[in-house]
């Protein structure tokens, strides 16, 4: 009796910290707009103080830091993603920045094909498919608002996004040492461009604090314990969230609208996404 209250009780907080993690994502395009600097600069502070968070969390939980290939291109990638969603931000809307993102599961099933020979399933061709057609929508849309650079810069951090899943999965991978030393690596190197910046005022540097800690360190902690203890449908579920809750933010807190031509694409990316990610999900629950 005892037993299956425990594990309820893991699913409940599984589903909070996952959750969590969904709302801390979210703010990211909210934060980025808000703050004047250049994405770069943006990129290299939030990081920095992101991996001092997740180095707190190493130190009191001793963790032991990996550094292996699979650990090394993790790191990599998350540089990548980090910061070409900072950039696309900056050059586009933040709906078009996190649905072009979550394009990621795509280029995942595209990687397997080409470099592991893994041939795809009728429905990952189908899911292929629709996801494109949906990103051409959006480049339709670039053409005519001249957002088309921001629209690349965010299907490349859906590319880098899906070099994060694959090396995470890896033999020998470690998630927290490529996270750690991804955000470390991107903070030592880019966080010295914010000597170049002008406006240096507190609600502006408390933006960049709250970016730092709850978008990146907060939200990956939470992820990396949810994930692990609920359901796989759940957590697609839940963590579809991000990309829908990240543009209300920017809409209700700095009036940013989305088109109707975009709005129509991200209906058909996020909607392939979510729908495959679920039959997935339920195959191997």
């Amino acid at each position: 009796m005892n037993t299956v209250n425990r594990e309820v009780n893991n699913d409940r907080a599984g589903m909070l910290s996952v959750f969590m993690a969904s709302i801390c994502f979210s703010i990211g395009g909210l934060c980025v707009k808000m703050i004047p600097w250049s994405p770069l600069a943006i990129n290299g502070a939030r990081n920095l103080i992101g991996a001092a968070v997740i180095g707190i969390f190493i130190i009191a939980t001793h963790h032991k830091i990996r550094i292996n290939r699979p650990v090394v291109i993790g790191a990599l990638s998350t540089i990548g993603v980090t910061t070409l969603f900072a950039v696309s931000n900056k050059l586009t809307t933040a709906a078009n920045a996190i649905i072009l993102q979550y394009t990621a599961p795509v280029f995942v099933i595209l990687f397997m094909a080409v470099i592991f020979h893994v041939r795809p399933a009728k429905r990952d061709v189908m899911t292929c498919i629709a996801v494109f057609a949906g990103i051409c929508i959006f480049f339709v849309d670039g053409l005519k608002t001249g957002n088309v650079a921001g629209d690349i810069a965010a299907v490349l951090s859906g590319v880098c996004y899906a070099g994060v899943f694959m090396m995470n999965t890896a033999r020998g991978a470690d998630p927290v040492s490529s996270c750690f030393l991804g955000q470390l690596t991107s903070g030592i190197i880019f966080t010295p461009l914010c000597l170049n910046e002008t406006v240096f005022t507190l609600p502006v540097l408390s933006t960049v604090l709250i970016l730092g800690v709850v978008q990146v360190g907060l939200a990956y902690l939470f992820l990396t314990y949810g994930i692990s203890r609920i359901d796989p449908v759940a957590g697609v579920l839940i963590t579809s969230m991000e990309p829908i809750l990240n543009p209300v933010w920017v809409a209700l807190f700095y009036g940013e609208t989305i088109s109707p031509l975009s709005a129509a694409g991200a209906v058909i990316v996020f909607g392939a996404v979510v729908m495959y990610n679920i039959s997935r999900a339920r195959e191997t629950s």
